[in-house]
């Protein structure tokens, strides 16, 4: 399948309008835990026995969801021996989860669910040593470093601590998942105050934890990682739901923008109360709203939790099948299938030449050269910018590849061709253009293919872009 038709629309700014990644957690392995970080581990419920794996399932096939959360305590993984190995028997228990959790093709998160904590003690303030937590993760990171679509979820929800210390930590156990071959997975970074994102630009630690870099010096793949519930004490035990956190969420996605990071809602929910379907639906759609700095939202929890449970994502069975529930399929699925692949911010005033077109096989080739011009006008455009050049740009599409990810593009892109479209076995290859008085010199790139839960085109970049419509053979 090809592109064998363009029609111009105009040159204009363009972002992701929905968030990347959509999760649940499938909970039952943090089960028993308290925030003191006490898991005892008689308590775990890994959701093996007990529908979780066909949950995930359902999740990824029926419902499109792409990740999956998967927490468990750090005391289960070690069987209660700090800073011991990854015991052998429990850990092939929580990898026979991951690996369910992995063959439905979704992205899959290790979350250790023990709040900066082990049995009362702050790691690397009193308690655990660093040492001993870097341990951990440096044997996971060994264990999943060849499987891209594992996640790393530092820790759930630190709180009472110090932020600059826990900074340090964090930066440790970076550098170790890294140099343990993991090089290129997302690691979502926690703050304090139980990672709330109501605070997580001032008190909570953003500033400390966006200073984290990998060994090489760059941030690539490290996300502030944020929770947020919308009961009355932001702890999701609460039945009714008093705000909608959209002033939360807006101040943090100015915060990140202005930082130039991203981060990922890894955990919110809400109960079935009639207070909480428009505040949790209003909640995800401005999360969605704001993808250009929030890469995923993960909805708590479905796995071991029965349906009956205060925030349970988890369906129930009918008929044979399982059916969500209707705040997980109005607030978390709907929220976001609805939301626009591609949205239109405020245009860049420069109009394309008429485009060049050579069709050979089963691929097309587009040669467009940007020129600025005063005034613009477009179904999108709300208002004309200052003018700006473009650099030429070819676009190569061709049916062996498949869709744009934000990992392959040279750092040096300033615009961007997209095509309308869900993303499918298809992909593209850009070669990018820069004027000379003589030839043109030219740079491709080329991704994998992706599947339909892969990112929807280009996501989270500052780049201009000009916005095709295509028709499909």
């Amino acid at each position: 399948m090809y592109f064998n038709k363009f029609l111009l629309l105009s040159a204009i700014p363009v972002a992701f309008a929905k968030v990347q990644y959509l999760g649940v957690a499938i909970a039952g392995g943090d089960f028993g835990c308290q925030i003191d970080g006490s898991c005892p581990t008689g308590s775990t419920q890994l959701p093996l026995n007990n529908d979780g794996v066909a949950q995930m399932q359902h999740f990824v096939k029926d419902d499109g969801i792409n990740l999956l959360r998967l927490p468990i305590s750090w005391q289960f993984l070690v069987n209660n021996k700090l800073g011991g190995n990854l015991d052998a028997g429990n850990l092939a228990k929580y990898d026979q989860l991951m690996q369910a959790c992995l063959a439905t093709g979704a992205n899959c998160m290790i979350d250790i669910h023990n709040f900066a904590r082990w049995n009362g003690g702050i790691i690397g303030q009193g308690g655990p040593t660093d040492d001993q937590f870097v341990s951990l993760w440096k044997r996971l990171a060994t264990k999943y470093a060849d499987s891209d679509k594992v996640v790393f979820e530092l820790m759930n929800e630190p709180h009472d601590l110090d932020v600059g210390v826990w900074a340090d930590t964090c930066q440790k156990v970076v550098t170790a998942i890294r140099e343990a071959g993991a090089t290129t997975q997302m690691i979502l970074l926690p703050g304090t105050n139980f990672d709330s994102a109501a605070t997580l630009p001032t008190s909570g630690g953003a500033e400390q934890l966006l200073a984290i870099t990998n060994p090489d010096g760059t941030t690539d793949n490290l996300l502030l990682d944020i929770h947020k519930y919308l009961d009355e004490d932001n702890s999701g035990t609460h039945t009714e739901c008093t705000t909608d956190n959209t002033d939360a969420f807006t101040a943090l996605a100015e915060f990140l923008r202005g930082k130039g990071r991203k981060g990922f809602i890894s955990e919110t929910g809400a109960s079935q109360d009639s207070s909480c379907f428009t505040s949790f639906c209003a909640q995800n759609s401005l999360i969605n709203e704001n993808s250009d700095v929030f890469m995923g939202l993960v909805g708590w929890g479905a796995g071991s939790f029965d349906t009956s449970y205060v925030l349970s994502l988890t369906p129930s069975k009918q008929n044979g099948k399982l059916v969500d529930n209707q705040l997980m399929s109005q607030c978390l699925i709907e929220t976001w299938l609805n939301s626009s692949d591609v949205a239109a911010k405020d245009p860049l005033p420069s109009v394309l030449s008429s485009p060049t077109i050579s069709i050979a096989g089963s691929s097309t080739e587009v040669l467009l050269t940007a020129t600025p011009t005063t005034t613009v006008t477009t179904k999108s455009a709300s208002k004309a910018a200052q003018a700006s050049s473009e650099p030429v740009i070819t676009v190569h599409i061709v049916s062996e590849t498949s869709v744009l990810g934000t990992s392959s593009l040279p750092s040096s892109l300033t615009t961007l061709i997209t095509a309308e479209g869900r993303p499918g076995d298809a992909s593209y290859s850009i070669a990018l253009a820069q004027p000379t008085s003589s030839t043109l010199q030219t740079q491709t790139t080329t991704t994998p293919t992706g599947g339909a839960s892969s990112a929807r085109m280009i996501a989270g970049l500052p780049l201009w872009g000009c916005l095709l419509a295509s028709l499909f053979l």
